[in-house]
């Protein structure tokens, strides 16, 4: 008897039979839960940060996994660099374990060149926020007006970012502590200690990027980043850095000959590092220096290979470098490729005028905004007093002509 009242006990609700249905809460799937990473608000891609947080925005957020970021070098190598080292930092200072690649530095030389992260208590100055001198006073700013057709216009922001913060800061202007950088685990492919094999076989891949992703498919099979095999409990993400490829110190005569012998290679092996990368938790940044390659048809399918792709346009040794309109930015960035993944329509910045800057501690994106040109009133001034110089002296000239003509 004592069942009967247990379910008399129970609501109603659950008594009746008329309560079932086929209706099911849906419910998210759980996503993967690894340090330094956050899902796309877009196509829930598994997103890090590029070590840029105007990059990032750029970019949709940041790099998802699975993806190759294409970088085209600046004429000498610098800016390129610079972000190339971003990239590593985030992997270091978020626990990611690290894959760097190069043919002319050593990678060792790479890591100890890595910029020093900010403490999360110094103060980020807001995009939003102008700063205001504490020695201006009220009046004066109250007595600045604009014309009235534009006071109505919202406020032009240059700087890149998000409601949300992603990433960490770094200070350019120190290298990163031996103790943070030594806690990292790290895998390097130095070109020089892997020489090429003597083969008989005439392949479109060249030995150096055969060794080469051989050794990163070794290294993501090894440590548990192949996403086709069972993943152990710690998951990770492995931040991959190739520097300069396509460069004549990695065997390759893209940039040398106007008809490379080896003109599939490079293309070859992006084919593969992307099809590797896919089933992988891993994320790529690859540098090529696009000014040396003579072929403009063969640097697009290098950039269609990639999923994303930018390029560095550096204003040193140009004429843009004395030019006071740019005195205030160090080059151009240029957006080649945006990517796809998971949706129908791509992301696309809403600004494609973008300008890049080195401040004394901080690499930043912006917005180029030229500033006004102020000599229009002096240059009406001038062409008003050429043009009366000119009616004058057509007006004496004619007057001179014609007592000429009398005197004649």
């Amino acid at each position: 008897m004592a069942a009967p009242v247990k379910s008399v006990d129970k609501p109603p609700a659950e008594c009746s039979p008329l309560n079932f249905t086929s209706f099911q809460k849906k419910s998210r799937s759980k996503s993967l839960s690894i340090p330094g990473t956050r899902p796309s608000v877009q196509n829930g891609q598994l997103l890090v940060s590029s070590g840029v947080t105007s990059l990032d925005y750029l970019l949709g957020g940041g790099l998802a996994v699975g993806t190759v970021l294409l970088i085209e070098e600046d004429r000498y190598d610098s800016f390129s660099r610079m972000i190339f080292k971003y990239f590593l930092a985030e992997g270091v200072v978020c626990r990611h374990e690290l894959f760097v690649a190069a043919a002319q530095d050593d990678p060792d030389d790479i890591l100890q060149e890595l910029p020093a992260p900010i403490l999360d208590d110094v103060a980020i100055h807001r995009p939003g926020e102008q700063p205001r001198m504490s020695c201006e006073p009220q009046d004066t700013l109250d007595a600045m007006k604009i014309a009235w057709r534009y006071q109505n216009l919202p406020k032009v922001q240059s700087a890149l970012a998000s409601s949300s913060r992603f990433g960490h800061y770094y200070d350019v202007s120190k290298t990163m502590e031996p103790e943070i950088r030594q806690a990292a685990k790290w895998h390097r492919f130095y070109h020089p200690e892997h020489p090429p094999l003597s083969s008989g076989t005439h392949s479109p891949k060249l030995e150096s990027y055969s060794a080469l992703l051989k050794s990163l498919r070794d290294v993501i099979q090894r440590e548990g980043f192949d996403l086709t095999a069972p993943l152990p409990k710690s998951r990770n993400i492995l931040r991959v850095g190739l520097h300069s490829l396509g460069s004549a110190l990695w065997g390759d005569d893209l940039c040398c000959h106007d008809n490379p012998k080896n003109v599939h290679a490079l293309t070859s092996f992006l084919y593969g590092l992307r099809a590797l990368l896919r089933t992988s938790l891993s994320v790529a940044v690859v540098t090529v220096p696009s000014h040396l390659i003579q072929d403009r048809a063969l640097m697009g399918s290098i950039t269609r290979l990639c999923d994303n792709a930018i390029a560095l346009e550096s204003f040193k040794g140009s004429e843009r470098e004395t030019n006071p309109l740019y005195k205030d930015y160090h080059g151009l960035l240029h957006v080649r490729q945006v990517p796809r993944l998971n949706c129908l329509a791509s992301h696309l910045p809403d600004h494609k005028d973008l300008a890049f800057k080195l401040k004394r501690k901080q690499f930043t994106i912006e917005r180029l905004h030229l500033p006004p040109d102020l000599s229009e009133t002096v240059s009406r001034v001038s062409k008003g007093e050429l043009a009366g110089a000119a009616t004058a002296a057509a007006a004496c000239s004619s007057a001179t002509s014609s007592a000429k003509h009398l005197d004649f």
